[in-house]
């Protein structure tokens, strides 16, 4: 049996649950028969911490006593905010010696700050993406994924990224079988690649502030499977092309094109996880007209065929003959 020691950093200000979410992926895999993740938190002076939510948590040990473990995670929070000259010294030192370096939100902050990110694509929590970028023009900072691994590093965006994370983690380590089997235990799904977005396409673009232009992204994200080119979203408007293309990228923050394409890419994905339907019955439900044109989007924004992301990412319920 290999034996895994998961050491988790606590300090005052951590968000509970990017340090608890992971460590429930990883003890639900541990009751699988020959699997062990010997689980070990450990603050700088080992005594307890209050979380971001009031929560008071007592490590096992003082960072100094703590053993070597396989993989070394930083949660976020409050607390990583500003300078921590002691802790990210304890981490310059000793993060090395780790197998493998996770971080969770804003603990990517505190890895930076250790010069431990430097070369690296990271992620974090949307809201300080921009942040670490300026601050460590060293790193390079993806805002999208909900993590993104980099060699023996990897990084998450807020919260449940980290637990898609520790899944994908377990699924590393023992399979996709246990990963699916923790993932249905906590009621969450085992359906999230690394690179989906931290925001769908309505979240992530801004709400255009003229009516005309709201109704043509609602009607977008209803009807993927219509005529969406420039012309025919203008005409919907009632404004010429030139003037509705300048206009909703002003508004919303990207091109119609682009926001057609996330919105189709987000539909087929959709389909594919969640029902039976045939390739080709998905490709024309989501507007690509042939399943060339839906596996060329699939392989360039995702970096897969369809095919695999629906046996990867298709829900059990979901799971039987494909329908043509």
């Amino acid at each position: 049996m290999i034996q895994r020691t998961v050491l988790v950093v606590l300090f005052d200000g951590v968000q509970s649950l990017d340090a608890t979410g992971p460590m429930e992926v990883f003890a639900g895999a541990s009751r699988a028969p020959g699997v062990s993740y010997t689980l070990r938190t450990a603050s700088l002076d080992g005594g307890p911490v209050r979380a971001t939510s009031g929560l008071r948590l007592m490590p096992d040990s003082s960072l100094a006593e703590a053993p070597v473990p396989h993989t070394l995670l930083v949660p976020g929070g409050h607390g990583t905010r500003g300078s921590h000259p002691e802790l990210t010294a304890w981490l310059r030192v000793h993060a090395p010696e780790a197998e493998r370096l996770v971080s969770v939100c804003t603990g990517a902050l505190l890895l930076a700050e250790a010069g431990l990110l430097d070369g690296h694509r990271v992620t974090t929590h949307w809201n300080y993406c921009a942040q670490l970028a300026h601050d460590f023009p060293a790193v390079e900072v993806d805002p999208d994924p909900i993590f993104v691994r980099d060699g023996r590093l990897a990084t998450s965006a807020g919260v449940t990224a980290g637990i898609d994370l520790a899944l994908a983690l377990v699924e590393e380590d023992h399979g996709r079988d246990l990963a699916l089997t923790v993932a249905r235990h906590l009621v969450v799904f085992l359906r999230r690649p690394g690179n989906q977005a931290q925001f769908s396409a309505q979240l992530s673009a801004q709400t255009a502030q003229r009516e005309p232009l709201r109704e043509v992204q609602h009607w977008i994200t209803q009807h993927p499977d219509a005529d969406l080119a420039v012309d025919a979203l203008a005409a919907r408007a009632r404004l010429s092309p030139r003037h509705f293309a300048r206009a909703f990228r002003a508004e919303t923050g990207t091109t119609p094109g682009r926001y057609v394409d996330r919105v189709r890419l987000e539909h087929a994905r959709r389909l594919l996880e969640d029902t039976c339907d045939s390739v080709g019955r998905i490709a024309r439900a989501s507007g690509y007209g042939t399943p060339e044109a839906m596996r060329r989007a699939f392989v360039k924004a995702l970096a897969t065929a369809p095919a695999e992301y629906r046996r990867r990412f298709r829900t059990p319920a979901s799971a039987g003959p494909a329908a043509d």
